[in-house]
This record gives C-alpha cells, sequence and structure tokens, in this order.
C-alpha cells in the first residue's frame, strides 16, 4: 500500500509567500510594488493650446487703430489748411447806456430789469421842482427883455421926431441967416441941436438894436431851462432790454451817473479773437459757422464783416511795453467782427457775451 508525500514546512512557507506577492485576477498592484518592481511608465504633460488666432486678432485691431489715426490726422491737417478756428469768441451786442443830464432825486421808477422797452419810453423821473423855478425865473427875464425894447423903440420914435423939428428949424434960421434977420450964434445954436438930435436918433436905435439882443439872449436863457427840465424826465435812447439797474426812488444821483443799461434787441454779432498767425488767409467776406454753446448741435451761419487794426492787448488798462524788463514772445490775438447771415431765430435768441466756438473758411 502506497502512502502521499506530504509536503514539509519549507515547501509550504514558500508556496505561502509566493501567493501573498503575486496579485489577485481583477486587482491593481499597489504604487510601492510597482516602484519595487521598476515597471511604472513617467505621466506625459498636457500640449499648450495654440495662440495664433487671439494674436491675429490683436494685430489686426492695432492695425485698423493705426488706420484711423492716419485717416484722423489727414483729415486734420486738410480741415486747418482750409479752415480758421478759434473757441475765443463770443456774442456782442449794442449796450446803450443811462446816464442823468441833471442831478437830484430820483422820484419815480417806471422800469425792472430784464423788461423790454421802446426807443422814446420813459424809464425814470428825477425832482424838477429847482428846474421848474429856473424856467419861471428865464421868462420873466425874456418878458423884460420885450418891454426894453418896446421902451428903446419908443425912444427911437422920440429922436426922431425931435430930430425932424430941429432939422426944420435949421433950415427956417438958414434963410433967415441969408437975410441976416437972425445973428451967426442963433443959426450956430440951430446947427448943434440939428446934430444932437440926429445923435439921439443914432443912440435911441443902438438902444433897441442892444435891447433885442438882450431879448435873444433871454430867450436862450429860457430854452436852456427847459431843455433842463426835460432832462428831469430819462427816456430810452434804445429798443431793447432792462439790464443793470442799480437805481431807485429818493436816491440822489449825479450827472452821467449809470443808472441802468438797454441791451438792444435784433443787433447781435460775434466778436472772434484769431490767434495773429490765423490771419494770413483771412478776407472779409468769407463764410464763416458758428457754434453757440448754450444751443449745441446748432450751426449758425455768418460772415467775416472787418479785421481789428490793432490786438486786444493794446487796448488793455496796462498795454504791454516790450521795450522794458524781459522780453516774452506770446502770440496775440485779434479781434474779429463776424455778422449772422441767417435771420433771428426767436427759438435761440443771442445774448450779448455768451461763448462761441467760430469757424472761418479761408478758402
Amino acid at each position: 500500500m502506497s502512502t502521499v508525500p506530504r509536503p514539509n514546512d519549507s515547501d509550504t512557507g514558500a508556496s505561502a509567500s509566493a501567493s501573498a506577492s503575486a496579485p489577485a485576477p481583477g486587482k491593481r498592484p499597489e504604487a510601492g510594488a510597482e516602484e519595487s518592481a521598476g515597471k511604472a511608465e513617467p505621466k506625459t504633460a498636457p500640449a499648450p493650446k495654440s495662440s495664433g488666432p487671439r494674436r491675429k486678432i490683436l494685430i489686426g485691431v492695432l492695425a485698423l487703430a493705426l488706420l484711423a489715426g492716419i485717416i484722423f490726422g489727414v483729415k486734420t491737417v486738410l480741415f486747418y489748411r482750409h479752415h480758421a478756428e478759434t473757441d475765443d469768441a463770443q456774442v456782442d451786442s449794442h449796450i446803450a447806456p443811462v446816464l442823468p443830464k441833471v442831478a437830484g432825486y430820483v422820484t419815480e421808477v417806471l422800469v425792472d430789469d430784464n423788461q423790454k422797452v421802446k426807443v422814446g419810453q420813459v424809464v425814470l423821473r428825477i425832482d424838477d421842482r429847482d428846474l421848474r423855478s429856473k424856467v419861471d425865473t428865464a421868462e420873466a427875464d425874456l418878458e423884460n427883455a420885450k418891454a426894453a425894447v418896446s421902451v428903446a423903440r419908443s425912444a427911437v420914435v422920440g429922436a426922431r421926431t425931435m430930430g425932424a423939428k430941429n432939422a426944420a428949424d435949421l433950415r427956417r434960421y438958414a434963410v433967415l441967416r441969408q437975410k441976416e434977420e437972425v445973428s451967426s450964434q442963433q443959426y450956430d445954436s440951430a446947427v448943434a441941436a440939428s446934430g444932437s438930435a440926429n445923435a439921439q436918433v443914432e443912440g435911441a436905435v443902438r438902444q433897441v438894436t442892444a435891447a433885442e439882443a438882450k431879448v435873444a439872449q433871454k430867450q436862450a436863457d429860457l430854452d436852456f431851462a427847459k431843455l433842463q427840465l426835460s432832462y428831469a424826465t430819462v427816456l430810452a435812447p434804445a429798443t431793447g432790454i432792462v439790464s443793470r439797474k442799480n437805481v431807485e426812488v429818493g436816491q440822489n444821483v449825479q450827472v452821467g451817473q449809470a443808472l441802468l443799461a438797454i441791451v438792444a434787441e435784433g443787433e447781435a454779432w460775434v466778436t472772434a479773437n484769431f490767434k495773429e498767425t490765423q490771419l494770413k488767409k483771412m478776407r472779409v467776406g468769407q463764410a464763416a459757422v458758428l457754434e453757440v454753446d448754450a444751443y449745441p448741435k446748432f450751426e449758425f451761419h455768418g460772415k467775416v464783416d472787418s479785421i481789428a487794426a490793432a490786438t486786444g492787448a493794446r487796448f488793455a488798462l496796462l498795454p504791454p511795453d516790450n521795450a522794458t524788463g524781459n522780453f516774452t514772445k506770446v502770440v496775440q490775438r485779434v479781434p474779429v467782427k463776424i455778422v449772422f447771415t441767417d435771420p433771428p431765430d426767436p427759438k435761440r435768441p443771442l445774448r450779448a457775451g455768451m461763448s462761441v466756438n467760430t469757424i472761418v473758411s479761408v478758402d
């Protein structure tokens, strides 16, 4: 009878270690086992994304911006070759000051700020009692002068009558003297009396002339007194809008004191201060486009009316004197008057002092 041999202990331990080291079916070996076995492969990095399309877009945008800048620059150069532009301009208008011609207390003010007035309209009155008394005095003096003329003329009539009588006596004495019926003394007295009468006539005529001159003088005094009286009623010198009213009832005003101003309506123009370097091609009559800041995106049209004969600095309170001190060259500006060619627009009234951007075509 045969016997089956049994494994010994060493065989049993070897088979157990082999079964422990071999991986089970369907199960990945551990990392440590892979490293120990030296069979792990290195991981590969992902490929970078391509930047080609983004770069092309950026280059295209820069090219378009450069092209737009070139086009803008060319247009700007061409524009300023044929145009002169300045924003140093404003709307101007006639401003008539109201100044009293006589001194006195204001008794009545008939206008208010921003009120529309017409030429010749009464704006205020000054106390005229003193002026009226002067008119009355001048009228009385005139009547006295006229009376003196009447007296002088009466004296002329009397002197001529006496002269006629003395002339007749002289003729009679001359006849009698030829007949030697009167003495030489009597004849000489008649001659002297006739000459004296003639002199009196001449004196009386001169008195009449002097009296008439006195009448003319008194008439002038009366007219002047009435004129001064009329100045007590202050009238509007122009049609327009009342501005800068600084007079009230009871105020004692003096001759030439500024009481208010009247800005004329419908007579506006633009004073544009161009640089002296912009006037080379500018001429009277050239067309202009005017952009008033008060009315954006709206264009007024005008033309160059005149160019000032001096720069604005010449009319300053203290004009610069380049012959003294250190000289620094500064580009000067010359006022240019531009009148509107468009009819007045009631919806867009132009007021003195408004800022204007002016473009003149200098072709």
